[in-house]
């Protein structure tokens, strides 16, 4: 049974997304909620990645609540500020005693006779909640190649999100497989202490200058004593991703200024020909992820790194074999192989109404109204679900709306006095037609293949129009997107409905 009467709210995770619906929670006054994270602290991919040289790839200014800056060390923070600043998030609004960790939701399911949702927890536990708010983000469960023979290697290997820090790779020869985000920032490391490292690349990212640098004392007292300057440091960097946005979103042609910084970062960095070439994307700049570093090409022309393009057949005992049964050893396997982004809010098996389950009607690819409400799971509400990931700007911007519209439907069902609300199928099934043919003109399904789209090359994770247009959107919650179940005595018999309070 559970351990306490129904929650009104319980948000699973404890990243940005779950610390920020807390913090809006706590500060309306709605006390009664509960986080749970499978992790053993809060952070989220944060917590995570701890690869060495792990940082953000937004400016700081920009990846924090607008409402709560903090003074910044750099422009693009290393992972340990990052958390610091979650942790410092929690400890201001008192979250601690709302915090479970340890406890990942295994199932979801909806009684709609007593209107609550049922969660099971990884460790057989049970929860009740009025409302849940999935805040389990889309980069939090490490992708490991299918690759023939992987188990058999000898060696000690691990993905970039489950980092031994145990292993000394000096000296050593260090495999690296994959050339992701996460690739491009630990690789340069690991190649000033491994003998020699080989990176295994299926496909050219497109890399542009990243302008990181420490903050001087002098400019952190003024952003503390002039907040407008902060501010506008912050709008300006939001104003380049919406520019670089509209690139991947309207034309191709608009990304002629960022593909002029990456030609001539490519040129300044590699001389040798051959290498560069390697370097070089076969596909529209947007269509995968566009990352940033000053290192990356760098690294690449060290003589102790070499870049491999041969597709890889087979890993064996003592290193991997590439096409043609090339025999390359190695000492440590690196997967830099990035996550498992389509299936929305998996391994949590969630059940509607009717028995619908969620990973049945997402069968061909995950779709929700604004990324956050899926017709058929009442009070079942998204943080960072479908076609909210951005490809220029930051993911905290796009929290906040999503946080300030989930709040707003919360209040509607203590206001109005309901049991609960879902949003209507004819609204969901209008905005995902409109998701749909926007997403048929960008770059994201331009052809590539990427952890964007599906198989069949649906995009089911970028928002596919300006991030101020989505904003804009969960601007207000309008009730009348959704179909509503008033409350019902208390007393009633399962299935008992008192008259007139059926769906409206």
């Amino acid at each position: 049974m559970p351990e306490h009467s129904p929650y009104c709210v319980v948000v699973v995770g404890a990243g940005f997304a779950g610390i920020g619906m807390a913090m809006a929670l706590e500060q309306a006054g709605m006390r009664d909620f509960l986080i749970v994270d499978q992790g053993d602290d809060l952070g989220g991919t944060w917590r995570d990645n701890t690869y060495p040289g792990a940082a953000c790839d937004v400016p700081s200014n920009l990846y924090s609540f607008s409402f709560r800056p903090e003074r910044w060390s750099r422009r693009f923070p290393p992972q340990q500020e990052t958390l610091a600043y979650l942790h410092a998030l929690s400890e201001e609004h008192g979250l601690g005693p709302h915090l479970r960790f340890g406890s990942g939701v295994a199932a979801a399911e909806f009684d709609e006779h007593r209107a609550l949702w049922n969660l099971t927890l990884d460790d057989g536990g049970t929860l009740q909640a009025t409302a849940v708010v999935s805040a389990v983000g889309q980069l939090n469960r490490p992708a490991l190649p299918d690759i023939a023979g992987r188990g058999d290697f000898t060696g000690p290997s691990w993905h970039s999100a489950r980092w031994k820090h145990g292993a000394d790779l000096t000296g050593r020869r260090v495999a690296v497989v994959g050339t992701g985000a996460s690739a491009i920032q630990f690789v340069p490391e690991v190649a000033k202490a491994a003998a020699h490292v080989d990176v295994y690349q299926r496909s050219a990212p497109y890399v542009l200058p990243k302008p990181d640098r420490p903050y001087r004392h002098a400019e952190q007292v003024i952003f503390d004593w002039f907040p407008l300057v902060r501010k506008a440091d912050r709008l300006r960097t939001f104003i380049y991703g919406e520019l670089l946005t509209s690139g991947f979103v309207m034309s191709p042609k608009l990304l002629a200024a960022p593909m002029r910084l990456w030609r001539r970062q490519l040129r300044a960095q590699i001389t040798d020909p051959h290498l560069r070439r390697k370097c070089v994307p076969d596909y529209v700049m947007g269509c995968k992820r566009v990352l940033f570093s000053n290192d990356w090409y760098p690294t690449l022309a060290r003589p102790n790194v070499e870049l491999v393009t041969d597709p890889i057949e087979r890993i064996v005992p003592d290193g991997v074999v590439t096409a043609g049964g090339v025999t390359r050893p190695a000492d440590v396997i690196i997967y830099g192989t990035g996550f498992q982004t389509l299936d929305f809010l998996a391994p949590m098996s969630v059940t509607g109404l009717g028995g619908r389950r969620l990973h049945e009607i997402w069968r061909d690819g995950a779709a929700a109204y604004l990324g956050i409400a899926v017709s058929g799971f009442p009070n079942l509400f998204m943080l960072y679900g479908p076609n909210t990931n951005l490809g220029g700007n930051s993911i905290i911007y796009m929290l906040e709306g999503q946080i300030a519209y989930v709040l707003s439907a919360l209040r509607a069902l203590e206001e109005e006095g309901l049991d609960w609300l879902d949003v209507r199928p004819e609204v969901q099934k209008a905005f995902s037609s409109w998701v749909d043919a926007a997403s048929r003109t960008s770059v994201w399904e331009s052809g590539c293949h990427s952890w964007y789209t599906t198989a069949s090359g649906r995009n089911t994770n970028n928002w596919p129009d300006h991030t101020f247009l989505y904003r804009h959107r969960v601007r207000r919650f309008h009730i009348a997107s959704y179909r509503v179940m008033p409350k019902r005595p208390a007393t009633a018999a399962p299935g008992a409905v008192r008259a007139g309070a059926g769906l409206a």
